[in-house]
C-alpha cells in the first residue's frame, strides 16, 4: 500500500488533514523494549503546528493516544497504534478549491487519480499533517536504536539565501544531538537569525521560502545494507520522498562530486585512534557500495517553498475548463523546512530499525 512502508518494521500512516484525526500502526517491533512517553511527547513538540510566529498559527496539541503496543511503558511485540485528533480545523477556508486546484500541490493530480472522491481538506492525506504519526513512529525507533549505541540527528542547514555550518565529519553524539534541543533547529546559533528573517520577509510577501536538512547517523556498524536496488540509499531516499515537500537527496558530497576528480573524491583508508579501519574523508557519506563503511552516515534533503500562498496565482477550473486566478486562504507555513527537522529524524531511524531487523 502506498502509505505504509518497511520490511520487518512495518509503518502504516491514516488520516487526512481535517478529518476526525490521524494515527499510525507499527508492526514488527521488539518486545520488552522500555519506551519513555514523556520522552516522545518532547520530540513530538518539535514539529507541531503554533509554536512559533515562523510556522502555522493552526494549533494542535499532537499528544499522541497510544491504543495498544505499549503496556507499562514497555512494547508488548504486537503491533502499536496511536492516533492524534485534529482540533482546529477550517474547511471552509478549502471549499473553492475542490474545483480549483492549487499550483503546485496535490490537488489536481489527486482529482484525476480518485475522480474527485479524495478529501482533500487542508491538503488531505498528502498534508504535512500526516507527518505528526510518522514521528510518533519515529519517535519511538529513535529511543530503540539509542538504546544499541545508534544515534540519530538532523539541523536545518539552510533557509533560502541563509546558511547554517555542517556538521562535523565525526561529531559527538552531544554535537550530533544539539540542534534538536534548541528553539530553531541550527548549529550555528547567529544563523538562526538570518533564516528567520527569509522566513518573516516571504511572510510579509505573502510567500513562501524552502530550505535544506542535513542529517547524520552515528553508531551504525558497517556492514548494513545491499548492493544495487536495496542498498542504503535505497531504502533511506525511497522512504525520505514519503515526507510531502521532499523534492531532493544527495549522500556524502552528493552532486558536489560531480565537479570533482576522483584523487579529491576518493575517501582514503586509515586506522583510526582506535585501531579500527575508518576513511579519511567522507565523500562517500559513510556508504559504499549501498552497504555501511562504519564512518558516519549523513545526507541532506531538499525542502520545496510551501505551496500555499496568499499571492495571485494562475489555475483552472476543473468543472468549467477555464483559466482562473486563485488566492488562496486558510494558515499556511511560509516555511515547513525547520518544521522538516524531527520528521527526517523519525524517518531515517524507522528505515535503520527495519534493516537492523533484518540481521
Amino acid at each position: 500500500m502506498a502509505s505504509t512502508f518497511g520490511e520487518r518494521v512495518q509503518v502504516s500512516v491514516f488520516g487526512e488533514s481535517h478529518g476526525g484525526g490521524i494515527g499510525v500502526v507499527i508492526d514488527g517491533l521488539p518486545a520488552g523494549v522500555p519506551i519513555s512517553e514523556e520522552t516522545l511527547y518532547t520530540f513530538m513538540a518539535r514539529r507541531k503546528p503554533g509554536g512559533s510566529p515562523f510556522s502555522t498559527p493552526r494549533k494542535e496539541s499532537d499528544r499522541p493516544t497510544i491504543l495498544s503496543g505499549l503496556y507499562e511503558g514497555h512494547t508488548t511485540g504486537f503491533p502499536l497504534c496511536a492516533t492524534i485528533g485534529n482540533t482546529d480545523t477550517r474547511s471552509g477556508d478549502y471549499k473553492a478549491l475542490a474545483d480549483l486546484p492549487r499550483p503546485s500541490h496535490a490537488d489536481y493530480t489527486a482529482y484525476l487519480k480518485w475522480c474527485g472522491q479524495a478529501d482533500m481538506r487542508g491538503g488531505g492525506h498528502f498534508s504535512g499533517r500526516l507527518t505528526a504519526p510518522l514521528c510518533v513512529a519515529g519517535g519511538i525507533a529513535l529511543q530503540i536504536l539509542a538504546q544499541k549505541g545508534i544515534f540519530i540527528g538532523a539541523h536545518l542547514q539552510s533557509v533560502g539565501s541563509a546558511q547554517d555550518i555542517p556538521y562535523p565529519m565525526r561529531p559527538d553524539v552531544d554535537t550530533l544531538l544539539a540542534p534538536g534541543k534548541k528553539a530553531f533547529p541550527v548549529c550555528d546559533d547567529t544563523a538562526a537569525d538570518a533564516m528567520q528573517a527569509e522566513i518573516k520577509a516571504a511572510a510579509k510577501e505573502r510567500d513562501s521560502v524552502g530550505g535544506t536538512i542535513e542529517c547524520m547517523i552515528l553508531g551504525l556498524p558497517a556492514g548494513l545494507g545491499d548492493p544495487m536496488f536495496d542498498g542504503m540509499e535505497n531504502r533511506i531516499a525511497g522512504a525520505i520522498f514519503g515526507v510531502p515537500a521532499i523534492k531532493g537527496i544527495e549522500f556524502g558530497s552528493g552532486f558536489a562530486c560531480a565537479a570533482m576528480r576522483g584523487s579529491q573524491c576518493n575517501d582514503p583508508f586509515c586506522i583510526d585512534e582506535n585501531g579500527d579501519i575508518a576513511t579519511k574523508t567522507n565523500h562517500s557519506g559513510g556508504i559504499q557500495g549501498g552497504i555501511t563503511n562504519g564512518m558516519p552516515l549523513r545526507f541532506r534533503v531538499a525542502v520545496k517553498p510551501t505551496p500555499s500562498i496568499g499571492k495571485p496565482q494562475q489555475t483552472v477550473s476543473l468543472s468549467k475548463h477555464t483559466e482562473e486566478t486563485l488566492v488562496i486562504q486558510g494558515r499556511h507555513d511560509p516555511c515547513i523546512a525547520h518544521r522538516a527537522v524531527p520528521v527526517i529524524e523519525a524517518v531515517t531511524a524507522l528505515v535503520i530499525l527495519d534493516m537492523l531487523a533484518e540481521l
